[in-house]
């Protein structure tokens, strides 16, 4: 990976608008980077099904803050009680309350009370990666961090 600072991306955008880059990362290919564990909320309470919503999980902005993680994240949902994983995205929920919800098809993937493992993952160099330290977070049974 070779980085350049105050680069333009003038040749890098469909319609030529120039504007700089304060730091430009180019790679070969995508294989020179490493998909490492990012975050993870560790054994969580389910506190919600909706299959009527249009998809995705939403989580207490408490457990997202401190976790690193945001809202339209891509991650990954691992059910302890079924096996059960899936992917989907994150919608922010209300702040101390401590709600897992998983929305739409994922809905079908847990029931009220399981425990699941939120997991995001991010792309990196090797040598950032060696060097890199996930957000891990364990709340307690009420989604409550102590």
């Amino acid at each position: 990976m070779h980085i350049e600072e105050h680069k333009s991306l003038k040749t890098y955008n469909t319609f030529a608008i120039d504007c700089t880059a304060r730091y430009f990362a180019s790679i070969q290919s995508i294989s020179d980077l490493k998909k490492v564990l990012k975050s993870k909320i560790h054994r969580v309470t389910v506190t919600n099904c909706d299959l009527n919503y249009i998809g995705s999980i939403t989580i207490d902005e408490t457990l997202l803050d401190a976790a690193k993680m945001i809202p339209g994240e891509k991650v990954q949902v691992v059910n302890i009680n079924n096996g059960e994983r899936l992917e989907t995205y994150i919608i922010k929920g209300k702040k101390g309350s401590g709600e897992v919800t998983l929305n739409g098809p994922a809905a079908r993937k847990a029931q009220k009370g399981d425990k699941v493992i939120i997991i995001s993952y991010a792309r990196m160099s090797l040598s950032d990666a060696k060097m890199f330290n996930p957000a891990l977070i364990f709340p307690n049974n009420d989604n409550i961090l102590m």
